[in-house]
């Protein structure tokens, strides 16, 4: 049944936190923070808090995830933006400051987020994103705006012929969890983000091969490809990337529990 939030102000974040905290909520304080200034309406309040004391994740219930940052559309379904991926970011963006006008690829873009904060940091970027996924196409087309272009089809397959060979840096976060793990994901994850975001196949890394395979064809001499992993799975993608002709070179972030792997066109 909806709760009518008829409280005073003085009381109406106590009341929301109580809720929160009471659903298994962990940072009950923050999110209320977030979803007080959110709702346009007592109704609407009630509505949001009911939504995430189900179970709702709290980017879908506030319309954003922040990034880099900044925040980011996200649409119900879409892949959630993670923290760990701000690791991957900040590798593409120093890399393409090497470059005075840069060309960047993002494939399998989700929200675009990875694109929308290199463009914010990267003078002369020229940004292409692309995923198989409308909803994350829609997202990711206001992220970006006017920064970029953003291609709706199945990795390099909607892509203007004329990149190739001209792509600078390729960021490929693709889906990299086994299908026997998704039944272990956070209950949030496995229940709401799109399946085709989360599934890498038997091993994880059926993307990551399709991926490297035709992305020599697509850099210019010295171009790097960067892929996010789990750190089991590190050296097998930096064996699949040399199998390609790339040099491979994983880098990791402790705090973050993020590692990268990069390939370099040679």
């Amino acid at each position: 049944m909806e709760k009518a939030w008829n409280s005073t102000a003085d009381s109406l974040y106590a009341e929301v936190t109580g809720t929160l905290r009471a659903a298994g909520c962990v940072f009950a304080e923050e999110e209320a923070q977030l979803l007080l200034p959110a709702a346009g309406s007592p109704t609407e309040l009630a509505n949001m808090v009911a939504e995430r004391a189900a179970g709702m994740p709290l980017e879908y219930v506030l319309g954003w995830a922040e990034f880099c940052g900044r925040r980011m559309v996200v649409e119900r379904g879409v892949f959630i933006p993670r923290r760990r991926t701000e690791f991957l970011a900040s590798l593409a963006i120093g890399l393409a400051r090497q470059s005075a006008s840069p060309v960047v690829l993002d494939l399998c873009c989700g929200s675009g987020a990875i694109g929308a904060a290199m463009a914010a940091a990267v003078a002369g970027i020229q940004l292409h994103a692309a995923d198989v996924d409308p909803a994350a196409v829609r997202c990711a087309r206001r992220n970006i705006a006017t920064s970029g272009r953003v291609y709706e089809g199945d990795l390099y397959e909607p892509l203007p012929v004329s990149l190739q060979g001209q792509v600078d840096v390729l960021i490929a976060n693709a889906p990299y969890v086994p299908t026997g793990g998704i039944a272990r994901l956070p209950q949030e994850a496995r229940m709401h983000e799109a399946r085709v975001a989360l599934d890498g196949g038997a091993d994880g890394l059926d993307i990551h091969r399709r991926v490297a395979a035709a992305a020599p064809g697509w850099l210019v001499l010295g171009g790097r490809l960067l892929v996010e992993v789990s750190e089991g799975q590190a050296a097998q993608t930096a064996a699949i990337f040399m199998r390609e002709g790339l040099g491979a070179q994983v880098v990791s972030a402790e705090e973050l529990d993020a590692t990268v792997v990069i390939g370099t066109k040679l």
